[in-house]
């Protein structure tokens, strides 16, 4: 019986610790850092955002419908790639830390929505390092809680291409 009180204790309290959120990233977003994605640029970015289905075999899920993010690569945006990721590609959806983002932050990506198969598409792309995010997240019929998560993927542009720049983004 005290076992059983205890653990009906402390239940709420390991609730508590296993969904607190480390702290934000300290670090102020610069501009300047990221005005290169508003210079004038050439190169395309193609790809296709997915995620394995656990149910093993072949199966996927696309992103289908989703907004991908183009990210230039500063040091605001690594820092936020390591708070969500902890130097991983893939964050599960049931681990994802909330926080808000500098809003100039926002206003320095591009965004385009994937379509059905999780395919989208950049243009006019300028030289420069990036990080194409978005996020691959059902709910099975079957199961409490969600699955999938956020995935990311960095890609780098010359300027130089002849050819689009292909980027999978998959987590991995």
């Amino acid at each position: 019986m005290f076992l059983k009180r205890l653990v009906l204790l402390l239940f709420p309290l390991i609730l508590l610790a296993c969904n607190a959120s480390p702290p934000a990233p300290q670090l102020r977003f610069d501009a300047a850092e990221a005005a290169f994605l508003d210079r004038p640029g050439t190169t395309t970015i193609r790809g296709q955002a997915f995620l394995p289905d656990k149910t093993g075999g072949v199966n996927v899920r696309y992103a289908a419908g989703e907004v991908v993010r183009l990210i230039p690569a500063t040091a605001y945006a690594r820092a936020r790639l390591d708070y969500y990721f902890h130097g991983a590609k893939f964050a599960p959806a049931n681990a994802v830390p909330r926080n808000d983002p500098d809003p100039d932050y926002l206003a320095h990506q591009r965004t385009t929505k994937a379509g059905p198969t999780g395919r989208f598409e950049f243009t006019n792309v300028p030289a420069g390092r990036y990080y194409v995010s978005t996020q691959v997240i059902w709910k099975p019929e079957d199961k409490f809680s969600s699955e999938g998560g956020l995935i990311y993927e960095e890609v780098a542009v010359t300027g130089t291409e002849l050819k689009p720049v292909e980027a999978i983004v998959s987590g991995k």
